[in-house]
């Protein structure tokens, strides 16, 4: 048995309520969910205070509650990861937007540990904006760019995610490369793509 294919059968277990498949998952996904998170995290200030490990238990603990999935494939779930960590950053993004507008809400064990700066926060805003505006004109480029830029899946994982071939995930890559270039400058041209 393969490990991508030793990683479906343990989620197939996970899926069905096998309370072994837990306990066999976490040796096999945990090295490769935090190499990915560590990738995510690589633009970060040098003495920020999340840690790769942080990231990953923030994910492991939200696909945990992810039984409903049929779980296709080792690169599916590591497709989901990678939507989670965006969501994650996202969401850590918006709550340091509000508190440096005043905003009362009591943080998160997890966001206490984070240290953004104010430039990093609005970056993963922007990003999350201009890809959203993305998915509006091209769902599959999006994908792409999220498992891509918040998960560092390889071209070929993504490929079978999607159900697409490798030179078509390399030639949306570059489209949507190109799109968000242009989108994230400071004066973005507004119009058609």
């Amino acid at each position: 048995m393969t490990f991508d294919s030793d990683i479906t059968g343990i989620l197939s277990r996970l899926k069905s309520g096998d309370a072994e498949a837990e306990a066999a998952l976490i040796p096999r996904i945990y090295p490769e969910l935090r190499r990915r998170a560590a990738l995510c995290l690589r633009n970060e200030r040098p003495d920020h205070t999340l840690q790769p490990t942080a990231l990953v238990n923030e994910v492991y603990i939200r696909l945990l509650g992810q039984h409903q999935v049929d779980w296709q494939s080792r690169s599916h779930f590591f497709a989901v990861a990678s939507r989670l960590m965006r969501r994650i950053l996202v969401d850590h993004a918006r709550e340091h937007r509000a508190q440096k507008r005043g905003g009362g809400l009591p943080l998160l064990e997890l966001d206490r540990a984070v240290v953004l700066t104010d430039q990093q926060s609005e970056l993963v805003l922007a990003v999350h904006e201009a890809l959203d505006r993305l998915e509006q004109l091209d769902q599959r480029e999006a994908r792409i760019v999220e498992m891509k830029f918040f998960g560092g899946l390889t071209e070929e994982e993504m490929a079978l995610v999607l159900g697409v071939s490798t030179r078509t995930v390399k030639r949306d890559w570059m489209m949507a490369r190109a799109w968000l270039h242009a989108e994230l400058r400071p004066d973005p041209p507004k119009g058609p793509r």
